[in-house]
């Protein structure tokens, strides 16, 4: 393959627009918004509709249909897997970069963004590493001297090639962990305490000056009591804030979205309200890895329409509320769902009692969802006054 120069995002956005715009709509062929693919429309308001991208799934042969919607439907890819730590180092000092590299080289020939998908995570860490500081063969001082190499060798490795990081992902805890009093949770800060977020997010400025560095995590889509007591939303704005006051460079807050349709959820102007909040703070947002799952009754599994449609009723609006909500709020840069097809998600294995799924925007066949016609349909109708173009922040120093 020939090499091409990097396209910018801003580039990527007019590029875009002028393919829209390229061919006229005549009396013969009058323009369809139905027909564009969801990257597309979303460029109409400079705000990428992305994807995360099963590695295995994409180089399997067999299924070619997985790997031309990845690179047709989306303008922008996530690593599923191939950019966490595990993946990438599971030999301590030897690097396996072959993964993300691909998903690198098939964004760059797609034309699209990539978030990168994750610097620091309690989660998916080598056991190595964590097997290291159990045994105490590895010191807290030289754990934090490996979080900051690795970081340093990640993010210099794809300097220029990543639009978003996701540094810090899941630092805090849930209402329901003990104790339920809300705070920094898992392996990173029982062994390094909470500065290391703060550290993260500097040594990922100091490899990658331009990239915009994002904290994510789950169930902080709308604000709570506002006691960060209890309301994770409440408690991640004030870490944000905090930083923000220290000169740390966190540049947005990513929510990531898995939703189900059991609970109760938000509707769009509780998820729009957080989302301003946020930007009040001088921060970008984005939603990172958004699912809508059911759970898979025997009746779903029998095939009954009645206990079906209600899910698929209810998948799709939360779906769109989250959109809806994206769209109102111009410093909402973009929209991950977490894996398209129902045929690589990951709900069913991580929640099998009871057993849970149809959480994407296709079924197993690779035919759209009610939630993919609902979301296309947002992007198609949202426009001025209350939709414009969005508003990127530079990459904070």
């Amino acid at each position: 393959m020939k090499p091409r120069r990097w396209i910018s995002v801003g580039a990527v956005a007019v590029a875009t627009a002028a393919a829209l715009n390229a061919v006229p709509a005549t009396a013969s062929r009058p323009y369809d918004p139905t027909a564009q693919t969801l990257g597309a429309l979303g460029q109409r308001h400079g705000l990428h509709i992305g994807t995360a991208v099963n590695a295995t799934a994409l180089n399997d042969a067999s299924d070619p249909q997985y790997r031309r919607l990845a690179a047709t439907e989306f303008s922008s890819v996530t690593a599923e897997n191939a950019m966490k730590w595990e993946s990438l180092e599971p030999t301590r000092g030897t690097y396996d970069w072959a993964a993300a590299d691909q998903l690198i080289e098939f964004a760059k020939r797609n034309r699209q963004s990539v978030r990168g998908h994750v610097l620091v995570w309690h989660n998916q860490v080598p056991a190595w590493l964590t097997s290291g500081v159990a045994d105490g063969s590895i010191s807290k001082q030289e754990l934090r001297d490996l979080l900051r190499k690795h970081i340093t060798t990640v993010v210099s490795r794809y300097k220029g090639k990543i639009w978003q990081w996701d540094v810090v992902n899941e630092a805090v805890s849930d209402p329901w962990d003990t104790p339920s009093t809300l705070h920094y949770k898992g392996f990173w800060a029982q062994n390094l305490g909470p500065d290391y977020i703060a550290d993260a997010f500097r040594w990922a400025r100091a490899a990658d000056p331009k990239a915009l560095l994002f904290y994510n995590d789950y169930n902080i889509e709308a604000f709570g009591s506002g006691n960060p007591a209890d309301d994770k939303t409440q408690f991640v704005y004030d870490m944000a804030k905090g930083l923000r006051a220290k000169g740390v460079p966190i540049d947005g807050v990513g929510a990531q979205g898995h939703l189900g349709t059991q609970y109760g959820n938000f509707d769009t102007l509780q998820v729009t309200a957080a989302l301003k909040r946020f930007a009040g703070l001088g921060l970008a947002t984005a939603f990172t890895e958004v699912d809508v799952r059911s759970e898979m009754t025997e009746a779903v599994r029998a095939g009954n329409s009645a206990e079906i449609n209600p899910r698929l009723q209810a998948s799709a609006a939360n779906f769109s509320v989250l959109m809806k909500a994206c769209l109102a709020v111009r410093t909402c840069l973009s929209y991950t769902v977490w894996g398209f097809s129902d045929k690589y998600s990951w709900v069913p294995e991580w929640f099998s009692d009871p057993p849970e799924g149809m959480a994407t925007i296709y079924d197993e066949n690779y035919q759209p969802k009610r939630a993919y016609q609902e979301i296309k349909s947002d992007l198609i109708f949202a426009g001025p006054p209350y939709v414009l173009p969005r508003i990127a922040p530079k990459p904070r120093r």
